[in-house]
């Protein structure tokens, strides 16, 4: 602060000496540098260094990579699945044909997989499901050697009437039914005419496997209602 203020205080007259200073310095400075030439410093002897003996490079070992023995993976042999138990559990047998008779929760079970039994069984007669209109049965068949198609009897029997509880046949049904193969199990629904709050039941079922061609329309079901004459 104090080197600023005296040079702001200086009068025009030491300005301009200042000037005049600088100006006769600026030309002496070259002159002088010329005149007067600096001794150049004489060299010392420097001692030599000895030279140190050079370390003989040592060979690198050669890293020795291991090769991976890869061996072949033994195949896996993939075993086959168990064949279905033959016969079928519950399933009985007359020569080459096997049959059983469902309950209730085995056929809901079967239509679970089965979508023509479903089908059979949705069917609707005055909008109400057709087993819960007329009285019904149904059966499982199998053959060892397969059929070109099925036929199926059956009869529908039950009490006279809520008075008379002597039993009586009412009707028969008769189904026809598509070719099976060796050992496949085909699920045949019988279904009846007869009201269900009757009570009658489906009973005395057989079967036949034809290895013939058929004759008749497949598949087909017809119920034959016996008429009692006085």
């Amino acid at each position: 602060m104090e080197s600023s203020s005296r040079f702001v205080n200086l009068s025009g007259t030491e300005i301009k000496r200042l000037i005049a200073l600088v100006v006769v310095a600026a030309f002496l400075a070259p002159s002088a540098y010329s005149a007067t030439k600096s001794p150049t410093p004489t060299p010392k002897a420097t001692a030599t260094k000895k030279a140190t003996p050079t370390k003989k490079a040592t060979p690198t070992k050669k890293a020795v990579v291991k090769k991976k023995v890869v061996t072949k993976k033994s195949k896996q042999r993939i075993s086959p699945s168990p064949s279905p138990k033959w016969p079928p559990v519950g399933f009985k047998s007359s020569g080459e044909v096997f049959a059983k008779i469902p309950n209730t929760k085995e056929l809901i079970g079967t239509a679970s997989n089965d979508k023509k039994l479903a089908n059979a069984l949705a069917q609707k007669v005055d909008g109400v499901p057709v087993c819960e209109k007329f009285s019904c049965g149904a059966i499982q068949l199998a053959s060892l050697n397969g059929c070109t198609w099925w036929e199926v009897n059956a009869k529908l029997s039950g009490e006279t009437s809520a008075e008379d509880a002597t039993r009586k046949t009412f009707g028969t049904i008769r189904a026809l039914v598509r070719a099976t193969a060796p050992k496949e199990i085909v699920t045949v629904l019988l279904v009846s005419q007869e009201p269900l709050e009757l009570k009658h039941r489906v009973s005395g079922i057989s079967a036949n496997c034809h290895h013939d061609a058929p004759s008749e329309k497949i598949p087909s079901s017809i119920y034959t209602a016996i008429i009692i004459s006085d």
